[in-house]
């Protein structure tokens, strides 16, 4: 069936939107570094992730019961599903900081972004252009450089890499079954099994609150905006993207972290600061900018029912 040109604009409009979107979410959870670093510092890591997840859970509950309600027994469970991958994800990646450079987390996380087309063609036949798979090497070229002075595989690294391929699993299967009329539900529902899974790992004494208005502060804002928000971000911007790109365009969290800790002044500014950023940002503009020249790819309309 012929598709009119106006619904190709939509779908190119609403794939910018998406990306723009993404972009912004990647920004908020670069801004987060420093504030993460120094709440840690002063309350267990469970607790930290256990109160930030169940305080976006309540507030996503209270102001989106009703589409939570809506949400069929399908939805329900794939939305359970994937924020248990993403929960198990969390805890797995933290635990692997305490064994390991933050440096070196940085960049086994980012290896979503190789495991997230592997996955989608292993699980759901999901054909890529070998321009996306250019974009992943530079993606991952960039991750290198803004990440790593030294490497070593240890049990820090096994556990930060599973993690990696969790949060890979969680792109590809929100990519799959996210839909925009049901993004808030499966978000605020991904937001409640985000929060059970932490929780259950501050058993058996349950989590401590934080200490200080300080930390209360730094929780709240990673809590509302980049828990909750973010989460209703990603899950509506995957309804319009195909999950390598969204991946790719995540991998510019460390871009933004690196952003933020200059502007901080916490580290400075160097060749491999900028060489990285480069290579991620050439590497999103092939995925997601180059192939507009031409008509858009059917992968992007996976989503349209």
């Amino acid at each position: 069936m012929a598709v009119s040109a106006g619904v190709v604009d939509k779908r190119r409009s609403l794939s910018v939107l998406a990306t723009l979107g993404l972009l912004a979410m990647t920004a908020v959870w670069g801004s987060t570094f420093v504030l993460i670093k120094d709440v840690v510092g002063r309350m267990a890591v469970a607790d930290f992730l256990a109160v930030r997840f169940t305080v976006a859970a309540l507030a996503m509950l209270a102001l989106f019961a009703r589409p939570v309600a809506r949400m069929s027994r399908i939805e329900l469970g794939r939305a359970l599903l994937l924020g248990l991958l993403y929960g198990v994800a969390q805890l797995l990646q933290t635990w692997g900081l305490k064994l390991i450079a933050p440096s070196v987390s940085g960049f086994a996380t980012g290896m979503y972004v190789v495991f997230t087309p592997l996955l989608g063609t292993l699980l759901f036949g999901q054909r890529l252009r070998g321009v996306v798979w250019l974009a992943v090497l530079l993606a991952t070229a960039g991750l290198a450089l803004l990440s790593l002075r030294g490497f070593a595989v240890d049990v820090g690294v096994w556990l930060t890499l599973a993690a990696a391929a969790l949060y890979a699993l969680h792109i590809v299967a929100l990519g799959q079954w996210s839909r925009p009329e049901q993004a808030i539900g499966m978000a605020a529902v991904q937001m409640v099994a985000i929060a059970a899974v932490c929780l259950l790992a501050t058993a058996p004494h349950g989590p401590q609150l934080p200490p200080d208005r300080g930390a209360w502060f730094a929780v709240l804002y990673m809590a509302l905006v980049a828990g909750a928000g973010a989460m209703l971000v990603q899950t509506w911007a995957q309804a319009h993207l195909p999950a390598t790109r969204a991946a790719i365009v995540m991998t510019t969290e460390p871009v933004f972290a690196a952003v933020f800790a200059v502007a901080l002044g916490y580290e400075p500014l160097g060749w491999r600061m900028l060489a990285g950023g480069a290579l991620v940002l050439a590497a999103m503009y092939l995925a997601e900018l180059g192939p507009r020249r031409e008509a858009p790819p059917p992968e992007l309309w996976h989503h349209e029912v």
